[in-house]
């Protein structure tokens, strides 16, 4: 199989400074329940910026946020020019609120369609 079908299930709808929030489409929202209960989690989003065909047949990049002057590979980057434009970002849970998903660290624009989360092992402590 080389195609697929990817369904977004929200969008970032606020990016201001380290924080961002992240409304999941109704239909998924039970998908939220307990993610309050974890510190941190994966966002995979879609580079929408870079959704094109001049960017989807980027093989090789040179890494200029990170100071480096030699090319090499896509996938030994995190480059948003790509074959699939799909993001990924550790984030930090700051709160749920019913659909809405409040992170710090999430490195996509507003727009941005979120393909999925994953919540980390970590847990928040029970109280005592």
């Amino acid at each position: 199989m080389e195609t697929g079908e990817v369904r977004f299930i929200g969008s970032v709808v606020e990016a201001k400074d380290d924080l961002s929030v992240i409304e999941i489409y109704p239909r998924f929202c039970p998908g939220l329940d307990k993610l309050d209960m974890y510190r941190e989690m994966y966002v995979l989003f879609w580079f929408h910026l870079r959704d094109d065909d001049k960017h989807r047949s980027v093989l090789e990049v040179v890494p200029r946020r990170h100071g480096e002057t030699e090319l090499r590979g896509v996938f030994a980057s995190h480059s948003p020019s790509r074959p699939n434009p799909i993001g990924l970002t550790r984030v930090e849970i700051v709160s749920v609120n019913g659909c809405r998903v409040t992170v710090k660290g999430l490195d996509a624009f507003e727009g941005s369609p979120i393909v999925d989360l994953k919540a980390m092992s970590t847990r928040v402590p029970e109280p005592s």
